[in-house]
């Protein structure tokens, strides 16, 4: 029943607004919409459509009839400014999450040897040369590279290898390949670092680490990727996947639009297992060629097991009507070419037993959470301000909701599913001191539901007890 008052709730949105743009226009828009082919079609395609997809296939279909869009444009832009709202001037707070400028306690577990390095060349032969407990560091310093750097012996699970600074900021690697890391060896870290592509056309910088194949338990933790289409990306390689990776604190962003025709997205997991993907920062990814559908992280082609936790993602720090479509976090992305899936084929699912729980979501001109051919997926405690909402898609997707809070609606199209619990409408304005600033303590927080057994702490670690409140954050401390 939750499931079909979300769903009816949906649909007098999307005719409230069509109602509205009908008044605003006048006769001749009612006349467009009502005489016209492109008008019925319009009306027919209210019934699948968010207010900002319906806003966005509005812009499309009057394009090319510029008496109606003189007409029509000023009144929709209005109803886009209220339905998208601006995000606030000025950088926006971080909440703890992604690069922290202090080294995250780290294990000297298995570190049985420090190699330093304080060139281009230095840093290439150590990746090729370092043995297994070997801690490579990187001394202070601006390091430029063109070509891809590789990795020459595994680590293993009690003696791995790490290349790190001692410092977070002090080194910075300039990547000006495809490229930046080919991770295809098993247990390496990579921590502290400061990477900025540099490629004068963005299709040109496409990674700064992919891992593939062998390159199985990767760590990434604690740096700050800036300017690439996929900063991180996993995928499998002659039958080998690389498995049980770690994402954590990092910060994955971009400076400007991407302007390119390939996928754009921050970390895009194709295939590979059990991976954890834990207090990062992942912010402004749009893109500005081919589809200009970008999201903010993904886990598809028949992977499985994925954990997306506290983390703070951001599509759009300003400008969040620019053209294109930005999705914040996805189980099964736009779905995957069949020789990509990890069986060669994701007929059975995308992802399956993913969890996504403890996430703040914002500024997205869709959904802030997707889960598409997907199933046995758990969205809990996640926070959504400022985005469309939820949404499943393309059978078999299945997805159980617990305990979110979000602005929008949930929304099940082409034979997905959903299971409603104990989820929260936010009214943004009345709940926190400023959400669009992502000032989130709390100016009157909902009532306290029962918590789940797996998720048993907050956006900030902290406890949730045998009763929690619904979003991300819990308790009146924070």
């Amino acid at each position: 029943m939750k499931t079909l008052a979300r769903l009816r709730l949906t649909r007098f949105a999307r005719f409230s607004l069509l109602a509205f743009l009908v008044l605003a226009g006048g006769t001749a828009l009612g006349v467009w919409l009502t005489l016209t082919p492109a008008g019925q079609n319009l009306w027919g395609e209210a019934n699948n459509r968010s207010p900002q997809e319906l806003i966005r296939y509005l812009k499309k279909r009057l394009e090319g009839h510029a008496k109606i869009e003189r007409v029509l444009l000023p009144s929709l832009q209005a109803i886009q400014r209220r339905v998208e709202r601006t995000p606030p001037m000025g950088p926006l707070p971080t909440l703890g999450k992604g690069w922290q400028p202090r080294p995250l306690a780290a294990s000297s577990l298995g570190i049985t040897a420090v190699l330093p390095v304080d060139s281009p060349q230095a840093i290439r032969q150590a990746l090729l040369q370092a043995k297994p407990g070997t801690r490579i560091v990187i001394a202070p310093g601006l390091y430029p590279f063109e070509d891809t750097l590789r990795l020459g012996n595994d680590g293993t699970s009690s003696a791995p290898i790490v290349l790190s600074t001692d410092t977070p900021g002090a080194v910075w690697l300039q990547f000006g390949q495809m490229e930046g890391v080919l991770v295809d060896r098993p247990y390496w870290v990579f921590e502290n670092l400061d990477i900025h592509g540099t490629c004068l056309r963005h299709d040109d910088c496409e990674h700064a680490f992919h891992v593939v194949g062998r390159g199985a338990f990767t760590i990434l933790r604690n740096n700050y990727i800036q300017d690439f289409n996929a900063h991180i990306k996993v995928n499998g390689d002659k039958g080998e996947w690389p498995d049980h990776g770690l994402l954590a604190f990092n910060t994955l962003t971009n400076t400007a639009p991407r302007d390119t025709s390939r996928s754009v997205v921050p970390f895009d997991l194709v295939g590979a297992n059990y991976w954890k993907v834990q207090d990062n920062l992942v912010s402004n990814f749009a893109k500005s060629d081919g589809n200009m559908v970008s999201f903010g992280m993904f886990m598809k082609g028949a992977s499985e097991g994925g954990r997306i936790e506290r983390n703070l993602v951001i599509c759009s720090p300003s400008d969040i009507s620019r053209p294109g479509v930005r999705v914040g976090i996805s189980f099964g992305g736009g779905g995957t070419d069949p020789g990509s899936c990890r069986n060669k084929n994701c007929r059975a699912y995308e992802h399956q037993l993913g969890l996504a729980a403890n996430n703040v979501v914002a500024h997205c001109n869709d959904t802030g959470l997707d889960v598409n051919h997907s199933s046995q997926i758990t969205l809990a405690h996640n926070t959504l301000i400022n985005t469309s909402g939820i949404s499943a898609r393309n059978a078999p997707a299945q997805a159980k909701l617990y305990g979110n809070m979000y602005e929008g609606v949930a929304r099940e199209r082409d034979g997905a599913r959903l299971s409603l619990d104990m989820n929260e409408p936010l009214n943004a304005a009345e709940t926190f001191v400023d959400a669009d600033a992502l000032v989130l303590q709390w100016r009157r927080p909902p009532n306290r539901i029962p918590s789940l057994s797996f998720v048993l702490h907050d956006f900030y670690l902290l406890p949730r007890g045998a009763g929690t409140l619904p979003g991300a954050l819990n308790g009146p401390e924070l």
